[in-house]
């Protein structure tokens, strides 16, 4: 797997998940609720989710963005995984411990090859 691999899939999935939260699909706004996050705080966690996307993205042409956005998308996940730990959603750990996995390992990447 090279490095724009670990740039596309969590951008993707970034994409995804914001478009959910910004359509209110049902099954995302019963996952939030799950898990206790206010509905007021989708659209907030929609628009980190776009920038991080954007920023992985423009981070192939412009490495340190990359790096800033990787680490924040990090940072991002952290909190996911800390909300599903609070909420004792044990299976709902596996998406956002991945996708936690996947943009440190973009970030350090870049780093690297900085």
């Amino acid at each position: 797997m090279n490095y724009a691999s670990f740039i596309i899939v969590p951008s993707l999935v970034l994409l995804v998940s914001a478009l959910g939260k910004l359509r209110r699909q049902a099954s995302v706004v019963a996952a939030m609720r799950a898990v206790d996050v206010p509905d007021p705080w989708l659209p907030r966690l929609a628009s980190v989710e776009l920038a991080g996307a954007s920023g992985l993205l423009l981070g192939l042409a412009y490495r340190p963005l990359g790096i800033a956005a990787g680490a924040g998308v990090f940072l991002y996940f952290c909190g996911a995984v800390v909300f599903h730990l609070r909420a004792k959603d044990r299976k709902g750990l596996i998406a956002p411990s991945a996708l936690a996995v996947t943009a440190l390992l973009a970030t350090l990447l870049a780093v690297r090859n900085t």
